[in-house]
């Protein structure tokens, strides 16, 4: 029999099987090569009716009541279909693989799921805590680290097998005490930053060289009750809110030997504070040149930040206590929703006058915003009204609505190629 091999496949010459086979096995084996063949050809007949599709263009949004996630056409503004068991997403979100071709998926209940968009079937699920809010994937994609309430501190796992690489507890060193781990972001050179709730403290863990065994530097006392942060675009800088006092925490991450440094020390501390209904979410502070857009914590307001001073330099009145303060990819406008009780109202920014350019009113429960890669189109997650709908950023008409159960955030698989989301 002569065989030759190309790459790792075998090609096998049907001829010289039948000049070397003996006369009694030639008809089986002309059958099975008969057979191989149908078959082959099969194969290629199922392959052609199999469309081919990139993954530039899916998404997913959360489903918070049903424990589900819709996967996303963004082109075709429809949803795919729905995966279920995912347990408790009341307070969920996701990282995309560095081919944007699986989503992993944080749930309260500790459960890291990791989604073929393709197929959209689980490829792999764990429970990973008691309590989880949130997670990041390394500059290279080998690693996920996820974030914990119960019983905090951070784990990390391979992307491919959602196996434990290692862990770090987040153990404050001046009390012993555990932390909530929060604004866990990932940042250059394969590293992590994330805070500690009750130590007010900021860990930067270093997978880069070892990712079995990271290298840990802490910034012990910077603030009270740090309660979420962001990395930069750019990924220069990490930067925590405080809830428990007035301001916010600053690390250069291009020089952690330089320290954590305060800003904005009066603000928060108004004449009158009103109470806070839901806490902002600083992921998608947006940034558009060396200005940085923060929503106000418990004022009607956005805040104007200079990020070469980290010193506030101006503020834009808003219809409520602003959640998510987001720039279109552009940088021109600014879209933002609010706590309750305008939570059914949308103000977009014009960030060259600083002024309310257009206010929408989509619907009771606007929980999250996200705009496709290009930021011709924002999608908004309408949960009370069971709904997302689409609106033209031009134009700020509505241009779609797909039905969703309770929905809340939203995520596109642009992300995978930027830091901090």
């Amino acid at each position: 029999m002569n065989t030759n091999f190309v790459g790792c496949a075998m090609r096998i010459d049907p001829r010289s099987m039948v000049r070397t086979a003996h006369p009694a096995h030639l008809s089986m084996l002309t059958r099975l090569v008969m057979l191989g063949i149908i078959a082959f050809t099969l194969s290629q007949t199922a392959l052609a009716d199999t469309p081919l599709r990139g993954t530039g263009d899916l998404g997913l949004v959360i489903e918070r009541a049903s424990g589900s996630v819709q996967l996303l056409d963004t082109t075709k503004k429809t949803a795919l279909q729905r995966v279920e068991g995912l347990g408790d997403l009341s307070h969920a979100s996701a990282v995309f693989s560095r081919d944007a071709r699986y989503a992993y998926v944080f749930g309260r209940d500790g459960g890291l799921t990791k989604i073929d968009l393709l197929t959209g079937k689980i490829a792999k699920r764990v429970i990973q805590s008691g309590n989880s809010i949130g997670g990041a994937i390394s500059q290279d994609g080998r690693i996920i680290a996820a974030a914990n309430y119960t019983p905090g501190g951070v784990k990390f796992f391979d992307s491919e097998t959602l196996e434990l690489v290692s862990e770090i507890p987040a153990l404050s060193e001046a009390t012993g005490a555990p932390s909530k781990v929060i604004g866990l972001e990932d940042a250059p050179g394969n590293r992590f930053a994330f805070s500690l709730f009750e130590a007010g403290e900021i860990w930067l863990a270093d997978l880069s060289q070892d990712p079995k065994h990271p290298k840990v530097t802490r910034f012990p006392g910077i603030g009270k009750e740090p309660y979420d942060a962001l990395v930069t675009g750019d990924g220069r800088w990490y930067v925590a809110g405080l809830f428990g006092e007035g301001g916010i925490a600053v690390l250069d991450l291009w020089h952690p030997e330089r320290g954590v440094k305060r800003a904005l020390p009066d603000y928060g501390k108004g004449e009158q504070k009103l109470p806070v209904y839901k806490m902002p979410h600083l992921e998608t502070w947006a940034v558009a040149g060396n200005l940085a857009f923060i929503p106000g914590v418990g004022r009607h307001e956005v805040v104007l930040v200079d990020i070469n001073t980290w010193q506030k330099v101006g503020a834009i009145p808003v219809a409520g206590q602003p959640v998510f303060v987001m720039a279109e990819p552009t940088g021109r406008r600014l879209w933002v929703n609010f706590a309750f009780p305008h939570y059914d109202t949308v103000q977009v920014i014009d960030i060259e006058s600083r002024s309310i350019a257009h206010t929408l009113k989509p619907g009771k429960a606007v929980l999250h915003m996200e705009f496709t890669p290009r930021g011709e189109h924002v999608w908004l997650s309408v949960r009370d009204e069971n709904r997302i709908q689409i609106h033209d950023t031009a134009s700020f008409e509505k241009i779609a609505e797909i039905p969703a159960q309770a929905p809340s955030g939203i995520f596109f698989s642009a992300r995978a190629h930027r830091f901090g989301l």
